[in-house]
């Protein structure tokens, strides 16, 4: 299958190289010159595994034995059985994305992506080692770090915004064993970790300061189509679950609020109903930090502004770079997809065309939610419900009830939870109003006294890990670190 670069057609990979490189050479994203024609009724049919290898067959056919390869990658690390399993609370249904062993949404697609570097490495014959860069803004980091970690060819490096993580997903990625990772802090926010990470792709765009190293680049975050894809999977089997409850009939739409900071989470569910899933609106949920809310209600993106530090800081991003991928989706024009891009990098700010906004506004709806309101979320749900959410969930639920009484549509819904609430107990603690411990370790004690959901395994095993990883650089020393390795 032919990918190209959401910049330029003539920048193309096939569908292995396009995981192996992650982002395309001249800075865009890959994207498929045409999504491949699939049966989603059959999809439907599937375990959440054979789901998954169905998708990732279909949209990564260059890459062979998908069903060992999904295995490998599922088998054994989920404590649900079906991955991503659906709860009921009030008029919603909970997807839960966090049973897996960091806790995190983003363990769906990162015990998969090292599977399927390692098999594109294999197909296109690369020698070198692979050098995963991944920036995160608390969760991908640790992610890609337990996927990674002593893969045989494969290293990884992980940079996450100095303070602007919570203290579980600091000591998640600090703790972290293995003798080919290393994790560093960066002095200011997670755009510029992840501004870092695209100017080190870009100054080895071209391979000459890696001519003489015995490794080459690839990417962890949702920039790379091998870590987007399989998130596909679980809007499927969300469907399938309210399917087999009677809660929707074959062909009605579902709508899926979705907690956003980065956008790769949501376009996935955008490529699921490109594959044919009946997905209705798609709810772009924001915290305080409400660019792509502006975005979809005005058609204006525009990064000038303050990041601020919140409850949720998986959220906590102004630059969303699978945005990109969106745009180009909707319009097929790389010449504005560049420019567009340019004025964001150059002036900080860009608008879409008329035509742009229709499309959007058929497909999306955006709205935001601050600590404050989410702190009220996850004491009215846990109290009405007996739910326990975490602050990110919060804004999806949120972002959920606000869509329905402005828009009357209630059209099955479908939240997203991205994290266990214990990753931030403090935020959880304060919304059931109970006092905050200052140790973390205090905090989830006391949230499973005061609720009785256990502690997920691999949190509570982090108490007295010894911290492993203790660097912070400023931006600017990031490219130097790199070469070092």
């Amino acid at each position: 299958m032919i990918y190209h670069s959401t910049r330029n057609r003539g920048v193309t990979a096939d569908s292995a190289q396009a995981v192996l490189s992650g982002l395309a050479p001249d800075g865009g994203l890959f994207l498929p010159a045409a999504l491949p024609e699939f049966d989603a009724a059959a999809c439907l049919s599937g375990t959440p595994e054979q789901m998954a290898v169905q998708i990732l067959s279909a949209l990564l056919p260059d890459i062979p034995h998908m069903d060992t390869l999904v295995h490998r990658g599922y088998s054994g690390k989920f404590t649900a059985p079906d991955l991503t399993p659906t709860v009921k609370a009030g008029d919603f249904t909970v997807l839960e994305l966090f049973h897996g062993p960091t806790s995190a949404f983003k363990d769906i697609a990162l015990c998969m992506l090292p599977q399927l570097l390692t098999a594109a490495r294999e197909v296109k014959g690369q020698e070198k080692k692979i050098l995963i860069l991944t920036a995160t803004s608390g969760d991908t980091g640790k992610a890609a770090l337990a996927g990674f970690a002593d893969v045989p060819g494969v290293g990884i490096c992980v940079f996450y915004p100095d303070g602007g993580v919570s203290q579980i997903q600091r000591l998640q990625m600090a703790t972290q064993e293995g003798a080919n990772v290393s994790v560093c802090a960066v002095r200011g926010n997670f755009d510029d970790a992840q501004t870092g990470v695209k100017r080190i792709f870009a100054a080895c765009a071209d391979g000459k300061l890696l001519e003489s190293r015995d490794f080459c680049l690839s990417s962890a975050n949702s920039i790379n189509i091998g870590r987007l894809a399989p998130q596909i999977m679980y809007y499927f089997k969300a469907y399938r679950d309210l399917l087999d409850r009677g809660e929707v009939k074959s062909g009605e739409s579902v709508n899926f609020s979705v907690p956003t900071g980065n956008f790769g989470d949501i376009l996935a569910g955008y490529l699921a109903r490109e594959l044919g899933l009946p997905v209705g609106r798609l709810i772009c949920a924001s915290n305080a930090n409400n660019v792509l809310t502006d975005f979809l209600r005005t058609g204006t993106y525009d990064r000038r502004r303050e990041l601020h530090k919140t409850a949720s800081p998986s959220m906590d991003i102004l630059v969303s770079s699978n945005l990109e991928r969106l745009l180009y989706l909707l319009s097929r024009d790389p010449d504005l997809v560049r420019s567009l891009m340019e004025q964001l990098s150059e002036q900080g700010f860009y608008t879409v065309p008329a035509s742009l906004k229709e499309k959007l506004d058929a497909l999306f709806w955006g709205d935001f939610c601050t600590d404050e309101a989410g702190t009220r979320i996850i004491g009215r749900v846990w109290a009405d419900y007996g739910y326990l959410c975490d602050p990110h969930t919060a804004c999806g639920w949120a972002a959920a009830e606000r869509y329905r009484a402005a828009t009357g549509d209630c059209a099955p819904m479908v939240v997203l939870s991205t994290a266990s609430p214990y990753k931030f107990a403090d935020a959880v603690l304060t919304g059931l109003g109970a006092s905050v411990p200052e140790d973390a370790f205090d905090r989830m004690d006391l949230l499973q006294e005061k609720t009785g959901v256990p502690i997920p395994r691999n949190l509570a095993s982090l108490k007295g890990k010894p911290i492993l990883h203790r660097t912070v650089l400023d931006r600017e020393e990031m490219l130097p670190f790199v070469l070092k390795r």
